[in-house]
């Protein structure tokens, strides 16, 4: 540190040290950029070593190719703006896998120059919060071509076609706000999660409606369909109005489970606050039992004891619809507590609206959409798509030991 970044006092005979703090942050930044720039530099030293299959100037009989110096390019960070020395070699095609091609930001920086934008951040707005964590300040056309590839990167994905069987599906549907005319109004995302044949789960479609009306989950469930979506044995939900009556149209030979968590709550409507503790223990005793008959021999009984607790409007609503929240146990044992209630896709959706709520109001539907997207597409990527959900041989074997009552099912 140099003089004009430090002043110095004598009182009582004791020197103060003050600093300029404006100029040691930037002192610090020039630092971090600097080790961010050399550590990228050493990565790609290393992998044109690894390719080369020796190190530089090094004899060997291993070694496949040679250095031809190299190129420079520029690459922004969240550590500022970097100088990069990408290797070339005499013969073979140096392809980084620290950044792609012809990138000139990181992708954490590209990530958030979309969520800005995607979250309603005005243009200019974006220009001056880029300038301030990066150095370096983005033009208007620059966000509006990433705005662009980014839409177009998530139609794609989107309107992927869906490969493989998916034997256990969740839908589930999200309200926003958007912004019409001066005044707020409410838009729906549908969302579909399935778990494969593998035992992984993907985000099979996510797409605007209009409501959560018998129409919109047609089209969805129409769209689901013609992209490939097929081996549907349950589809787990909470009663929409007009899914069940369209999943008999577009999948027929599949279960309906009625989330077991929804259906507590829509009788729980019916019971007095004092008494909610003691009706949700005789729900949750249902769900508890060994098997099938045990469970309608509860529910007989819950029904028989609401009746005699003065609650005959419960009593209806369990012996009306517990037979909906029973199908799981159709299915292996080791996958109930995966498929009584739609917690996985509850849980999906609680992530993606901790990141829309700070949005307000989108300023379409098609924002709000994207933004959904853009989330659950990550997600994707995480530990919650790479991590094997549920071991899909159980519901084979139980297939191929009771094959007239995996028909039935």
């Amino acid at each position: 540190m140099n003089e004009t970044e430090t002043e110095t006092a004598a009182i009582g005979g004791d020197k103060i040290i003050r600093l300029d703090e404006a100029q040691l942050r930037d002192h610090l930044d020039r630092k971090i950029t600097q080790s961010v720039e050399e550590a990228l530099n050493k990565l790609l030293d290393a992998e044109a070593d690894q390719l080369c299959g020796a190190n530089r100037y090094e004899r060997s009989p291993d070694r496949v190719d040679t250095r031809a110096g190299h190129y420079e390019r520029k690459l922004h960070t969240k550590a500022g703006e970097v100088n990069l020395k990408v290797p070339k070699l005499r013969s073979l095609p140096f392809e980084t896998q620290l950044i792609e091609r012809y990138r000139r930001r990181e992708s954490s920086v590209e990530e958030a120059l979309m969520e800005m934008y995607l979250t309603g951040v005005s243009v200019r707005r974006v220009e001056d919060i880029t300038e301030a964590l990066w150095g370096v300040k983005v033009g208007p056309s620059t966000v509006s071509d990433l705005n662009q590839k980014i839409y177009a990167q998530i139609e794609e994905w989107r309107n992927l076609p869906i490969q493989g069987k998916h034997a256990y599906v969740y839908l589930d549907g999200l309200w926003l706000k958007r912004s019409w005319g001066g005044t707020v109004k409410n838009v729906s995302v549908l969302v579909a999660v399935g778990v494969n044949q593998d035992g992984y789960r993907e985000i099979l479609g996510v797409a605007e409606g209009t409501k959560e009306d018998k129409a919109s989950w047609q089209n969805f469930l129409r769209w689901l369909k013609e992209r490939g979506l097929q081996g549907v044995q349950l589809v787990v939900s909470d009663k929409c109005l007009g899914l069940v009556e369209s999943l008999g149209e577009f999948f027929p030979d599949a279960a309906w489970q009625r989330c077991a968590v929804h259906f507590y709550r829509n009788v729980w409507t019916a019971v007095p606050s004092g008494r909610v503790k003691e009706v949700a223990a005789m729900l949750k005793a249902i769900h508890a039992c060994e098997d099938l008959d045990a469970a309608r021999e509860k529910a007989a009984a819950v029904v028989i004891k609401l009746r005699t607790m003065k609650l005959p409007k419960a009593a209806e609503m369990v012996d009306d619809g517990i037979e909906e929240t029973l199908c799981y146990m159709a299915f292996p044992r080791e996958h109930w507590r995966s498929l009584r209630t739609n917690n996985p896709l509850e849980r999906l959706i609680r992530e993606v609206k901790r990141r829309t709520r700070v949005v307000g109001a989108f300023p379409d539907g098609n924002s709000a959409l994207m933004l959904v997207a853009a989330r659950l597409r990550y997600m994707t990527g995480t530990k919650w798509g790479m991590r094997r959900y549920l071991d899909m041989s159980r519901l084979t074997n139980q297939a191929t030991a009771n094959p007239q009552e995996a028909n039935a099912s």
